[in-house]
């Protein structure tokens, strides 16, 4: 059965709207949720369904603002080292757990003395953890890169890896793989998977 162009209309929008809710990244759901409301505006004239259209429309126009107001938006970045034996790393790795253990499922909850551990702060939040081991030669072992939801947009890793490293003068990364989905942000970073299964990156001067 074949399904009617404007009824298909209707279901596209449909399912970006309810697409849109699902993601954990602000960014993705606005421009998201932005295509689907222009879309059911759209769908909303077609029919002479004019408060569909009239409400969609309104939506639209609240998501430019919002995605405006988040590119334009100036944020601020620090580093927080702790101890290995922190409560509050405890409690971060506690509440996380389940979600690190999807991205990273090699990561050892147990952190060493030896380890460089890092709550990377956005706007004083603390957005991201770094767990590291400093190798010979000014090179570091990552042990877990993560992000808590809401704050995936990449910057935070940016930040890690384009500003602060460079300022340590580190030299090359390396990393664990992770699921697939890590694997794609770390490309994103810039790794290139090494033949040990790996992900290196060489910092650029």
């Amino acid at each position: 059965m074949e399904i009617p162009l404007v009824e298909l209309i209707g279901y596209i929008a449909s399912v970006l709207v309810a697409v849109s809710l699902m993601m954990s990244s602000i960014v993705k759901l606005r421009i998201i949720n932005f295509i689907g409301s222009v879309i059911f505006t759209i769908y909303g004239i077609i029919i002479n369904a004019y408060p569909v259209a009239l409400v969609n429309g309104f939506i639209a126009i609240v998501n430019i603002y919002y995605l405006a107001e988040i590119f334009s938006r100036k944020e601020y970045f620090d580093i927080l080292e702790v101890k290995h034996d922190s409560d509050f790393l405890g409690y971060f790795l506690k509440f996380h757990e389940k979600e690190i253990r999807k991205f990273i499922p090699t990561f050892n909850f147990n952190p060493e003395p030896d380890w460089t551990i890092l709550f990377v702060l956005r706007n004083s939040v603390p957005a991201g953890l770094v767990c590291a081991v400093s190798l010979p030669g000014d090179a570091l072992s990552v042990k877990l890169d993560y992000v808590i939801p809401g704050y995936r947009d990449f910057k935070v890793g940016r930040f890690v890896f384009q500003n602060f490293f460079k300022t340590k003068n580190i030299k090359r990364i390396i990393s664990e793989p992770g699921n697939k989905a890590h694997q794609k942000y770390l490309k994103k970073m810039g790794f290139v998977e090494t033949t040990e299964g790996k992900y290196e990156l060489i910092m650029q001067d």
